[in-house]
């Protein structure tokens, strides 16, 4: 009985590591797919996006936050990825698939832009609520 209840917990930690790194893949693949021309514009828009926020190593919404600094990690980095493969053609993704497999083994790629624009973002409500208070 013992043995069920050990194994339950290493199943489950299994599953949402190789979940965790199956969305590292599709990040790098849609990385791949943005840099291509055969790829629509606005595809390309949504995946540079996309890719961009979830390799920024700044939240729009901070982890700090109890529960609802890590709805963007949760539920909305996967939406969007989700969203953004549905946009580029089957075939496209498949070989850019195929090519992520060392994108992520070399270490993360930071996405300066990025990370430039939600500083931007945050510095832009910082000043508001400011200048509100005072």
């Amino acid at each position: 009985m013992e043995e069920e209840s050990n194994n339950q917990p290493i199943s489950w930690f299994s599953k949402i590591k190789k979940m965790a790194k199956k969305l590292k893949n599709e990040v790098g693949a849609l990385y791949l797919a943005s840099e291509r021309s055969d790829v629509p514009f606005h595809a390309k828009a949504v995946a540079i996006l996309v890719v961009g926020y979830a390799l920024s190593p700044i939240d729009l919404i901070p982890d700090f936050i109890p529960v609802v600094g890590y709805i963007d990690d949760l539920i909305l980095v996967p939406l969007g990825i989700s969203f953004a493969i549905k946009l580029i053609p089957k075939d496209i993704m498949d070989e850019c698939r195929i090519q992520a497999e060392d994108i992520f083994r070399k270490g993360r790629p930071k996405n300066l832009f990025a990370g430039g624009i939600i500083i931007f973002i945050w510095l832009v409500l910082i000043i508001y609520i400011f200048k509100k208070l005072i």
